[in-house]
């Protein structure tokens, strides 16, 4: 495990890294953010995690990631990051002809 330090804010306090929860509800699922949450290291953001998201049993599994090791896209982007590709029919199966020799099941 990584040992990480406690963040410096502005104001020269030291505080609780922040985490990032993810809670799987059931079996056969994904795991869904469910919150974020401030602690000292990654055994505390478990087990705070569990008792703040899964009060209730619904849990199955967690994760807890430090916000600081997330890297996500920028909405504000979203038109030129995941534009369609237009004009690159060759990304498509259907661009494609059968070749000789190649027999349909």
């Amino acid at each position: 495990m990584t040992e990480h330090r406690d963040t410096v804010t502005p104001a020269g306090r030291n505080e609780w890294p922040l985490w990032e929860v993810f809670v799987r509800s059931s079996r056969g699922l994904s795991h869904v953010h469910a919150g974020s949450l401030h602690a000292p290291d990654e055994h505390m953001a478990l087990r705070n995690a569990r008792d703040l998201y899964t009060r209730r049993n619904e849990g199955v599994s967690l994760w807890v990631v430090r916000s600081t090791d997330i890297t996500a896209s920028d909405p504000d982007h979203k038109d030129s990051y995941f534009e369609s590709a237009q004009g690159k029919n060759f990304r498509h199966a259907t661009y494609y002809t059968k070749s000789e020799g190649v027999k349909h099941l």
